[in-house]
């Protein structure tokens, strides 16, 4: 599959409606970004710190770069600022603070600012263990309530709903930021600039030694 049209179809099946121009250069913009001064375009600076520890609770660093060393943060908060509509980013705020609030409340800290990676990670795990059929539930408050959510006229607003939106959101961005990622995309995945042979029913550890095609 072409790598523009796979780009796009990625964002569809997250939500969102992309013009592929804007996110191919919202991608290869994050490879020069400094993160050491880095300053979010949407989130403050706080939510920026939580996101760094995050996206490498998500994908930590091991025999390859960490999310955060391909600036996948970069990439969620440049998404979100450029690509995400009006209501979705003020859900993804508002979830975001939510999250924020029962680390605080979790780990008996003050400020944004002094959560770890250890106080983050607990939240954030217990967010995502659900059913299914409570996977199904929660989403379907938020997705099809965003106006009442931001309001708080409805069940939308609980904690368990939003943390879990918030959650899932970020866990699926950070993939897709990481498998976008040109480093990721030459030296970790399986890449060929050129399409050469196709095999459709071959071995896949045989013809990439098990790794995914890069995009």
């Amino acid at each position: 599959m072409d790598r523009r049209i796979a780009i796009k179809n990625m964002g569809l099946a997250l939500g969102y409606t992309v013009a592929t121009p804007t996110l191919l250069s919202l991608v290869q913009g994050c490879k020069t970004a400094d993160t050491v001064a880095w300053t979010p375009d949407f989130f403050t600076k706080e939510q920026g710190n939580v996101l760094l520890k995050l996206v490498d609770i998500i994908l930590p660093k091991t025999d390859t770069p960490s999310a955060s060393e391909v600036n996948v943060h970069i990439f969620i908060d440049r998404f979100t600022n450029e690509i995400m509509e009006d209501i979705q980013q003020t859900v993804t705020k508002l979830s975001f603070d939510k999250f924020i609030v029962k680390a605080l409340k979790d780990s008996g800290k003050d400020e944004a600012n002094d959560l770890t990676s250890e106080d983050l990670e607990p939240v954030l795990a217990e967010a995502l263990k659900l059913s299914e059929e409570e996977e199904i539930m929660n989403e379907d408050l938020v997705i099809k309530n965003p106006s009442a959510m931001i309001k708080g006229e409805n069940d939308a607003v609980s904690e368990e709903p939003v943390t879990y939106n918030f959650a899932k959101n970020i866990r699926d961005m950070t993939i897709w930021g990481y498998k976008t990622s040109e480093y990721v995309g030459e030296e970790v995945l399986a890449y060929l600039p050129v399409p050469g042979e196709y095999i459709g029913c071959g071995d896949l550890n045989e013809l990439t030694g098990g790794k995914d095609w890069s995009l």
